[in-house]
């Protein structure tokens, strides 16, 4: 092999090797970005499926006079969601879902997060006005609070 050849061997090898490099590195840099973008919309998509049910609840609590009961909370606000005549009429309208999703009672008591857990809903009924606490089970993200009355409906994300 003449040295010539050699050159251009070596010229090609090192510019694959340069391609191959710059690409890795700018996957280094981009891929971790993009978790950071998806795990931040993920939290927004919570935090919106967590507003909707506190905005469901308060229609619940309009309705007849109080929270729902710790034990089945959330079953029971489902129910009343499907069976109000107001709230199926009106529904889709006041609890809009972030896009893809669409409303559907059912699944509003679910994080959107996977593994799609069920919201944590703790009502405190020994206090005057009436408290409770949500909670997403996959994140500290909660509406509410057991012990405070001014927290009442107040997000921890603001």
């Amino acid at each position: 092999m003449d040295l010539e050849t050699r050159n251009k061997v070596i010229t090609i090898v090192l510019g694959i090797v340069i391609v191959f490099l710059a690409y890795y590195l700018y996957r280094s840099i981009v891929d971790p970005y993009q978790e950071v973008l998806q795990e931040q919309e993920m939290t927004e998509r919570v935090q919106h499926r967590m507003t909707l049910v506190r905005d469901a609840l308060i229609e619940y609590r309009n309705e007849y006079g109080e929270f729902p009961p710790t034990d089945g909370g959330l079953d029971t606000l489902v129910n009343f969601l499907k069976t109000n005549e107001r709230m199926v009429e009106q529904g889709s309208e006041l609890f809009e879902e972030r896009p893809p999703s669409v409303y559907n009672p059912d699944s509003l008591k679910f994080s959107p997060r996977s593994p799609h857990n069920e919201f944590q809903y703790t009502l405190n009924d020994t206090l005057r006005p009436q408290i409770y606490l949500l909670e997403d089970p996959d994140s500290d993200l909660a509406i509410g609070d057991l012990e405070r009355t001014t927290l009442l409906n107040a997000p921890n994300w603001h």
